[in-house]
Parts: C-alpha cells; structure tokens; sequence
C-alpha cells in the first residue's frame, strides 16, 4: 500500500511539474511564426520508493531541470552515483547541485547557448568551489535549444542521454561514454586523501554534437535507469505518440507511461533488459532489469 501511495504522489508532482515545464518553455512573447520552443514535461520514480523523499527537481539521486534565457530553451539531467552512499555520503545533494547550479547559470544568462558543455563546466567548477564541500560523482546530460536557428547543441558525460526521434526514426542519439563495462564517464568530488582513488573525469570530456530540428520533432532526456531497462523499439512506439503534440497533458501521459515501463521492467527478474544483455557481450551472465532511480525528461519541438 505505501508503494501505491508513493507511486500516486510522484506522479502527481510530475504532472505539476510538467506543465511548470509547459510553461517555463513557452515564452508568450515568443513569436510562433518565426521561432521554435520545446513543450516539456517531466516524470520520474526514485529505486526506493518506500525511503524516497519529495524533493523538486530530483528522482532519488537523479536530479533534473529546464530554463530558458531569451533565446535558448535548456533541459538536463543527472544521475548521483549510488555507491557513495556506502561510505555515508548522499548521492543525491552532488548531482541536485549540478542541476540547480546549471537551471541559476541559464535563467540569469551567465552560459553560451552553443556550449553545453561549458554550462556544465562552470556548474561543476561552482560545486568544486563551494564552501561547504558536496561530495559524490555524477553523469549528466544538457541540451540547448535555439529557437530562432533551430539547431540543437548536447553535452553528455556518461550513461544519461538523449534519443531523438522524428516519424518513427532515431534520428540522433548520444553516445554513451564508459571506462569499462557499467562504469560510465562521472564528474566528481571525492573525500581529501581519495582523489587517485576515484574515477573523476573533466567536464571538458562530455561528447558533445549539434543538429537541426524540425517542427514536430520528440526528445526524450533521461537517465540510465530508463536505457538500461527499455529497450528500443518499445521506447520507440511510445515517443511516436508524441510526433507534434504540443498539449502538454498528453505529453506528460507519455512521460508517465514512459517511467513507469521502465520502473516494471527494472523489477522484472525475467526480462532480458538491455542492462543484462550489455553484460553478457562483456562475459557476465545475468539477466533481468537493473533496479535503478529513473528520470524521464520528454519533450517536442514546436515551431
């Protein structure tokens, strides 16, 4: 029954917060003839729903944002790294400091809208900076969206991505980034005296691209608990009931169902995810879903 009541709770706060995104991404003073914007909405389920804690912007230790500042509509995600919690620290508070510091940067302005990666740099070199030390590692993923051009900039630092998909297609993706199987790429911070002890990348490291979009176009940002547990083709068939929305109730509707196939299937011990069909390529025998935080960050581009 608790999970029930957890389940109800989340989903309700992804439903505010998505049509919060709706309308933090739909400036009215944009002129819809000449400009795009992405509608957004947001939905997510910590892996421990009987512990979790409501927090905004954060699924467990994933954490998650969208801002806009003139021109640029922003949206990123996060994803803390569990084992820290092993040694008492929160994963959650690093990649939650990213985010927020990334959503401050863009809504007073203070990034480049072709730099993604930058963005993430400065928000990084902030945590790093910051009095009060905030311990941990995290992956991320950020993309900018220009409306009066139309293109498209990402930066990703590990396992989170993106899918872009247009009339059934992938059309782009980002490129997972790992240093051996089920170690991804991973900003981090860890106790004095750790530093060779701990896998810390520079953001400088993110895989970064950028593409031209189109009027209709679906975006789905998300974290490895989403990629490690759906495969494909049923991501896939749920994106494309999205080709051009722009209502933003339907669009959190996919979000949900989105978050909560891969929430089932992470539980699912007799799925052959895509989590466990990674680990038999590199020689482990395993099968079933990858218990894991999940954030979904789906959006469409209108134009």
């Amino acid at each position: 029954m608790q999970s029930i009541v957890w389940t109800g709770r989340l989903l309700s706060r992804a439903l505010w917060n998505g049509i919060n995104n709706y309308s933090n991404c739909a400036d009215p003073n944009v002129s819809r003839r000449h400009e795009s914007r992405i509608v957004s909405a947001v939905c997510g389920f910590p892996k421990e729903l009987a512990l979790a804690k409501l927090k905004k912007g954060q699924f467990g230790d994933d954490a998650w944002f969208t801002a806009k500042y003139k021109s640029a509509d922003v949206i990123g995600v996060a994803d803390g790294v569990g084992g820290w919690r092993h040694y008492g620290i929160d994963p959650g508070e690093f990649s939650a400091f990213l985010m927020r510091t990334c959503e401050r940067l863009v809504s007073s302005g203070r990034f480049i809208a072709t730099e993604p990666a930058g963005l993430l740099a400065r928000s990084y070199y902030e945590l790093l900076e910051s009095k009060q030390p905030i311990l941990g590692s995290s992956t991320a993923c950020v993309i900018v969206l220009n409306r009066e051009t139309n293109m498209v900039y990402t930066a990703n630092i590990g396992d989170s991505g993106f899918v872009i998909v247009r009339h059934g297609e992938v059309v782009h993706r980002s490129e997972e980034q790992q240093h051996y199987f089920n170690t991804p790429f991973q900003l981090s911070l860890p106790p004095p005296g750790h530093s060779g002890l701990v896998l810390s990348d520079r953001p400088e490291a993110a895989d970064t691209s950028n593409f031209q979009v189109e009027d209709g176009d679906v975006i789905l940002l998300a974290t490895d608990g989403v990629f490690d547990n759906v495969p494909d083709q049923l991501l896939i068939m749920e994106l494309t009931k999205v080709q051009g929305e722009r209502d933003p109730t339907k669009i959190q509707g996919v979000a949900n169902s989105i978050a909560l196939m891969a929430r089932s299937l992470a539980f699912d011990s007799n799925f052959m995810s895509p989590f466990a069909q990674n680990a038999q390529e590199n020689g482990i025998d395993a099968i079933g879903g990858k218990p894991d935080d999940i954030t979904v960050l789906l959006a469409t581009v209108a134009m």
